[in-house]
């Protein structure tokens, strides 16, 4: 009897799965395209549907953007790369959106498997439209699911690109509903002396453990 292999759900901080893959833009192995860059790789569940046709708009949309905080995005479905041509000339024609970024075939499922991708809940033959971050180190920094029948959020997508990044510039955290500009969060002493001097350093201080400052 076939013993299927157990799949394990990608963990924050682990390096990400790399691969080679067929995309619109030519063959690619990733970590080499994505070499000392920030990545945004996202599935999306078919080419032809709806949502996902908001969803591209959506991301060319913040694709300027992208750029400017140095990210790069990929994008994948369990299509052809016949059917990805196909799609996006016709986003261009129906909608005036000319898609700038890659998007990786997958007809054997292999890259979708590798991340997790296909939740058989869902099902069994589309991806569900997760988002991957992947940090310049090739370090998956946050991990986020969305089902088959509801779109992204694009302004959330660059609010934790800008979160993570401030806190890498700046050794900070960020408070929940955080955006630029927002106080950020001074990370809480480890001894005794450096708590009882927190409260002097001239922060915005709740108590010694809860402080915030401005950037």
């Amino acid at each position: 009897m076939e013993v299927k292999e157990e799949r394990r759900m990608l963990l924050i901080g682990e390096e990400a799965p790399d691969f080679e893959a067929v995309t619109t833009d030519g063959a690619i192995k990733f970590s080499e395209w994505a070499k000392d860059s920030w990545v945004i790789l996202f599935s999306h569940p078919a080419d032809f549907t709806p949502v996902c046709t908001t969803e591209f708009i959506g991301f060319t949309e913040i694709y300027p953007e992208l750029e400017k905080r140095g990210v790069k995005l990929m994008g994948l479905s369990i299509d052809s790369i016949y059917s990805h041509i196909s799609w996006i000339s016709t986003i261009k024609e129906k909608f005036g959106v000319e898609i700038p970024f890659p998007i990786i075939e997958d007809l054997s499922m292999s890259v979708a498997e590798k991340y997790g991708m296909i939740h058989p809940a869902q099902s069994g033959t589309a991806a569900v439209r997760a988002v991957f971050f992947i940090d310049p180190e090739f370090k998956l920094r946050a991990l986020i699911y969305y089902p088959l029948s509801n779109g992204r959020n694009m302004a959330e997508i660059l609010r934790v690109i800008d979160a993570f990044q401030t806190s890498d510039k700046h050794k900070v955290a960020t408070p929940a509903n955080w955006n630029p500009g927002d106080k950020v969060i001074v990370p809480p002493p480890k001894t005794k002396a450096d708590a009882e001097k927190r409260l002097k350093e001239g922060y915005d201080c709740t108590d010694w453990w809860f402080c915030k400052k401005e950037l």
